[in-house]
């Protein structure tokens, strides 16, 4: 394992992101409050509580997972693709560093990214609501999980993507509706039968459901599977991101 290499890019990805830290800082505080003042206000009025939770802070884990996704995945597949764009990726692949340091390299910088936007937005609740997390140890690992695999997923598009409207498709027409649509700020227990029988091949459902189960410990769906469910995700994305460099797809071109 090149430590070396890994590090390089690393600290490369990381330094881009401190250049521009105020906005990465206020951008998801002011976007936190906003959600805060439209669901957990005009919204919360109207609904007292969920599933014995206060509605306020029932979004909670909805807002930090919807932030936490679309920026590991936006970060990443920037990431690798901006040196696909420029022609740094061939620099890249022809050093003695192996898919599993670059996918390392990158991939922790954009989940380290998101992990800093997720405690961020998890510190701007506390001045909106008050909460406790019942299983912070939980809260951390499902946190930590959904950045690594997100920011897999993130990466795999950057190596996808042939242009920037395309590194921007799959987080705003596909990633962001799951999002909306997988129980970020409702129950699943709230919809009409054959809404819920839908709304459970909504993989995302699984990731809210575990990381609200760590808060407040309510779940739509058992923890046991929402573990299974993102282990078996990061397991698909690892799987693709190594045939992508055995292969060369969308690299070698």
């Amino acid at each position: 394992m090149n430590l070396q290499a890994i590090r390089s890019i690393y600290l490369f990805e990381m330094a881009r992101f401190f250049r521009t830290l105020m906005q990465s800082f206020i951008s998801p505080v002011i976007s936190t409050s906003l959600y805060f003042v439209v669901f957990g206000t005009a919204i919360g009025s109207r609904i007292e509580s969920v599933e014995g939770v206060g509605y306020g802070a029932f979004i909670v884990p909805g807002l930090i997972m919807l932030s936490v996704m679309t920026q590991a995945t936006s970060n990443a597949s920037f990431g690798i693709y901006f040196p696909k764009f420029i022609g740094t990726i061939y620099e890249l692949l022809s050093a003695p560093v192996s898919f599993l340091e670059i996918t390392v390299g990158y991939v922790g910088a954009a989940a380290t990214k998101a992990m800093f936007i997720g405690i961020v937005i998890l510190a701007t609740s506390f001045l909106f609501v008050d909460f406790t997390i019942q299983h912070p140890l939980a809260m951390i690992a499902f946190l930590t999980l959904t950045c690594l695999s997100f920011s897999l997923l993130g990466f795999i598009i950057g190596i996808w993507a042939g242009n920037f409207e395309q590194l921007q498709l799959i987080p705003l027409l596909i990633i962001t509706p799951l999002v909306f649509l997988g129980g970020s700020f409702y129950s699943v227990s709230m919809l009409p039968p054959i809404w819920q029988t839908i709304t459970m091949f909504n993989p995302v459902v699984y990731l809210i459901s575990g990381f609200r189960w760590s808060f407040f410990g309510t779940a739509d769906v058992s923890i046991g599977l929402s573990l299974f469910a993102i282990t078996v995700f990061t397991g698909i994305c690892l799987a693709v991101i190594a045939w992508i460099f055995r292969t060369g797809w969308r690299i070698r071109q």
